[in-house]
């Protein structure tokens, strides 16, 4: 069963290529880091600090085209980690069905922010269980 989490924490470095963000259980003291790129630390950062730009990002126009499109965004769902690689599904609703789109997880949680209200972000168990050691 996927657990709620939220974002806790963004670390953006100057000197460094990697970002890191960090997801803690909602209800739960579990918590753990996401190496992500700079341009979606930056997108994630702006979005929860509330700063608009003149014309569209990346994750807004993604947002726009979804819901110009008719679909309802969902939730962001960390599903899997492969040789320390996290997979993530950005799940929609489009006419009733269910769509789940592959993404990384640092661009689906740039779109869960990005929507208005944020999407919930779920992290499956074996996930967190690899992570952490349990």
């Amino acid at each position: 069963m996927p657990i709620p989490m939220q974002l806790s924490r963004i670390i953006i470095s100057e000197v460094n290529d990697q970002q890191v963000i960090y997801l803690k259980e909602i209800g739960g003291e579990r918590t753990f880091p996401i190496l992500i790129g700079l341009f979606e630390a930056m997108s994630i950062n702006r979005r929860v600090k509330g700063e608009e730009y003149p014309r569209p990002l990346t994750h807004d126009l993604i947002v726009a085209v979804a819901e110009n499109l008719g679909a309802e965004f969902q939730d962001v769902v960390i599903s899997e980690l492969k040789e320390h690689t996290y997979f993530a599904q950005l799940r929609l609703r489009h006419q009733g069905e269910l769509i789940e789109v592959d993404a990384r997880p640092s661009d689906a949680i740039a779109v869960a922010v990005t929507c208005n209200p944020p999407l919930p972000i779920y992290v499956n168990e074996d996930v967190l269980n690899d992570v952490l050691g349990e």
